[in-house]
């Protein structure tokens, strides 16, 4: 029934009407014992006085302290020091009007009685507080909640497992798991190791691993204790904890070798960076680092009106300055760069879905192509330090338009005379989440409780996350010096059914895999972004591939061609030889 459900007003008046109760009962037994258990009739007056002043600045102080919020069953130690202090207070502030009032409210009021009252009222509210939670340790655990086991360091596991049982969570901690301090206690809860808590919880339901931890690590170690529902911590800024469920990206995450964070912020900082396709995956995730790197200026251009109100309401900022136009449009495009003076841009504005760019060629020829010659020719003409773009692996000896343009525009970029600005390009494999990428497809997929659908059990393929990439491609940009083509170290490759596996675990579904056949053309294994010509730079994961001269005169001219001419294929094999036509959608 609704009427037994527990509410914040039910528990208030609950806590209200039992602390003026055990009031009175701590107030006459005060008295009782006083008076050897024949209270005089002059002192009843007195009796009375006691109850109203006790129980009126009681109810008032606890109710301004917020202790009337607190969950009867997670009343923690936090609570009691709480309830204690303000009995302190409620008792002082007798005292003090005790003796102000000594001549005329309180004449003759026999000061023995309130220490005595002092302690009886703390005995009876605080047994009454930690009733529930004793009786539920004791008789029945789960009721506290979902049995979890927390996996984090002291420091980190003492602030979750107060953060859980202080906000009443569904999720109760019953064991932390440290194999540094195993055989401590933190909140009164049990450290001990991986053997331990295997040989001891068979019951576990849930594991809160802290962001501390590397979360890859520790998956494995939970599967082995049948531990389906795993959720990750992370801090706030108040200092509290938020539970989050783990996603596939978390276990796929990895930091990149030799990353450099001060070298990009010094690469960032104070500049004004114009980004295009900012309401992308790649340009609204290189739009977030670049402001957390101290950007003065962000000029977040894109088409879509939608995308760039998205990430102009999560940046919210005075530095951002968010322009609804296409790179396509050069007369919008140069009055951009005429209002601002632009020191960095990074171009992520394009078409690449290779499916619809087969149906859309001439579309596709004109945003990826003429759009990135619009964004290069009019950085060099403003003078732009440094002018940046974002190029994929489909570039390499391409088999669909797309990589082929995205070709082309490589080849524009290392052969244009630059002169004063910096032109580079990154070119990278597959980001997890993307739009468009496996994970969106396998989740929606996993939403209407369908099968997934993976095309070979072998297939790999080569995947980073939005972030790492990112971090990469700004590290890349910073020490490049013009003309470069540089490229990211994927890292191992992964396999599709592994990656379906592992988010039909993390979904707690029951949820099959079907494989349908390769697609025509389509690779079981890719090829490694970096080959044996490729040089290495001062960062692990950063490389530079062999650069491809190309007249540039020769490239404009065939550019123009394009536009214009009816076979399309045919002219863009002229210009990238080693493209072979072969659609993989």
């Amino acid at each position: 029934m609704d009427i037994l459900l527990p509410t914040n007003l039910k528990r208030a008046m609950m806590y209200i009407f039992i602390d003026i109760l055990f009031t009175l009962v701590a107030v006459y037994i005060a008295f009782l014992l006083r008076f050897d258990f024949s209270i005089p009739t002059q002192y009843s007056s007195d009796v009375f006085k006691a109850f109203v002043f006790f129980s009126t600045v009681r109810v008032v102080l606890f109710y301004y302290f917020s202790l009337y919020r607190v969950s009867w069953r997670h009343f923690g130690f936090k609570d009691l020091t709480r309830l204690i202090y303000l009995l302190i207070l409620s008792t002082s502030v007798l005292l003090i009007s005790i003796y102000l009032f000594r001549d005329s409210f309180f004449q003759g009021f026999p000061r023995s009685i309130v220490p005595v009252e002092f302690f009886i009222a703390l005995f009876l509210l605080l047994a009454f507080r930690v009733s529930k939670r004793f009786a539920l340790e004791v008789f029945n655990k789960h009721a506290l909640g979902i049995p979890t086991l927390i996996v984090a360091s002291m420091q980190e596991a003492e602030q979750i497992s107060r953060d859980l049982i202080k906000s009443s969570s569904i999720y109760w901690p019953v064991v932390i798991y440290d194999e540094e301090a195993k055989g401590t206690k933190i909140n009164g809860i049990d450290v001990m190791g991986f053997k331990k808590i295997k040989e001891i919880y068979d019951g576990l339901q849930v594991a809160i691993v802290s962001e501390d931890q590397d979360i890859k690590e520790v998956y494995k170690k939970l599967k082995d204790l049948n531990i389906k529902e795993i959720k990750l911590s992370r801090k706030l800024q108040d200092s509290k904890v938020a539970i989050e469920n783990v996603s596939v990206e978390d276990l796929l995450s990895r930091t990149p070798k030799g990353l450099d964070l001060k070298v990009i912020e010094s690469f960032i900082k104070n500049k004004t960076i114009m980004i295009t396709g900012a309401g992308g995956s790649i340009g609204s995730e290189l739009s977030r680092q670049c402001q957390k790197f101290g950007a003065k200026k962000l000029i977040l251009l894109d088409h879509s009106e939608y995308n760039l109100y998205q990430i102009e309401q999560e940046l919210s900022s005075n530095n951002i300055i968010p322009v609804m136009s296409s790179v396509t449009s050069l007369e919008l495009l140069e009055k951009t760069f005429q209002l601002y003076k632009i020191d960095i841009v990074i171009h992520a504005a394009a078409y690449k879905h290779v499916p619809l760019v087969e149906q859309n060629i001439a579309q596709a020829i004109k945003n990826n192509i003429i759009g990135t010659k619009n964004v290069i020719d009019l950085a060099i003409k403003y003078n732009v330090k440094k002018c940046l773009l974002i190029s994929t692996d489909k570039a390499v000896r391409p088999t669909n338009v797309m990589g082929t343009t995205k070709r082309v525009c490589e080849l524009y970029a290392q052969n244009i005379d630059s002169h004063d600005t910096k032109v580079v390009a990154v070119r990278f494999g597959n980001v997890l989440g993307s739009s468009g990428s496996v994970i969106p497809r396998f989740q929606a997929q996993i939403d209407k409780g369908k099968s997934l659908t993976v095309t070979h059990p072998d297939i790999t393929r080569y995947f980073m996350l939005i972030p790492e990439a990112c971090e990469l491609v700004l590290q890349a940009a910073s020490i490049g010096e013009g003309d470069e083509l540089f490229v990211l170290d994927m890292g191992e490759p992964i396999k599709i059914v592994d990656l379906a596996k592992k988010m039909i675990e993390l979904s707690g579904k029951d949820i099959d895999i079907i494989f349908t056949g390769l697609r025509p053309g389509e690779k079981l294994y890719e090829e490694l972004l970096i080959d044996e010509s490729d040089k290495s730079t001062q960062y692990e994961s950063i490389f530079v591939a062999k650069q491809t001269k190309y007249d540039i005169d020769l490239l404009k001219k065939q550019i123009d061609e394009l536009l214009s001419c009816e076979d399309k294929l045919s002219k863009l094999k002229e210009i990238v030889p080693e493209f072979n036509h072969n659609i993989v959608q």
